[in-house]
């Protein structure tokens, strides 16, 4: 389902399902350390989607183990995002030729609990978000906010190796194209020799979740954008 937000030059693995026949390596088991039955799961379930990513891309199977900060660590050559929730498992990835960076995220699609909102968002996120919640109330507005600025840091993070705080990027939603825009309101990390300052992405509502994914384009230019439709090249803007 994640493929549907992602240019065609991404390879993406999803499951509903946990799957027990993965078979983790040696420091893929030293990422988990003591972990409980729930982040086991969630953790090998997507350890075997980006195995299978990788195998989809060309590449032979290759350890994914977990960095210093919590990130995936991608063998030479490779882009890719991982991203778990309940009942929802997905890694894509993609050759960094073609892709730069990427964040993908999966939420549950159900509000936001108590007091979270106000802690993740800006006073002009509020406004257009309190108008969607008023016009388009079958959509959880909040918790694709939530999930945006997830897969916006996911993307962030690989670039600028720094932390990048919810109050650090402001997101505006366009409802019928599916995509949202994030300006980074701190200065970004050089891309070649731009200034990162912001990013597009995508996203999706369906099954019961929230989908948000971003790419930056790479060397090679991507053909195509998320179902086939052409991809505005850059896919982020520089100052």
């Amino acid at each position: 389902m994640i493929e549907e937000i992602l240019p065609d030059s991404v390879i993406a693995v999803d499951t509903r399902e946990d799957w027990a026949e993965v078979v983790l390596s040696t420091a893929e088991e030293a990422s988990l350390g003591q972990a409980v039955d729930k982040r086991r799961h969630e953790f090998v379930t997507a350890r075997g989607c980006a195995h299978r990513a990788l195998t989809g891309l060309g590449l032979p199977l290759s350890s994914i183990p977990t960095g210093p900060f919590g990130e995936p660590q991608w063998p030479p050559g490779v882009v890719g995002s991982i991203t778990h929730c309940a009942g929802y498992r997905a890694c894509a990835v993609a050759h960094a030729r073609d892709v730069t960076s990427m964040g993908i995220d999966a939420e549950p699609h159900e509000a936001l609990p108590d007091g979270v909102l106000a802690e993740i968002t800006l006073a002009g996120e509020r406004i257009w978000l309190g108008e969607l919640m008023h016009a388009e109330p079958a959509v959880h507005w909040d918790r694709l906010i939530f999930s945006a600025k997830e897969a916006v840091y996911k993307a962030w993070f690989p670039l600028a190796r720094r932390r990048l705080g919810f109050e650090d990027a402001m997101i505006t939603v366009d409802p019928p194209r599916k995509v949202f825009r994030t300006r980074l309101l701190v200065s970004g990390p050089l891309v070649g020799r731009k200034r990162l300052t912001s990013f597009k992405g995508y996203w999706l509502v369906r099954d019961g979740l929230i989908l948000t994914a971003i790419t930056v384009p790479g060397s090679r230019k991507i053909s195509s954008g998320p179902a086939g439709f052409p991809l505005q090249i850059p896919a982020f803007h520089s100052g």
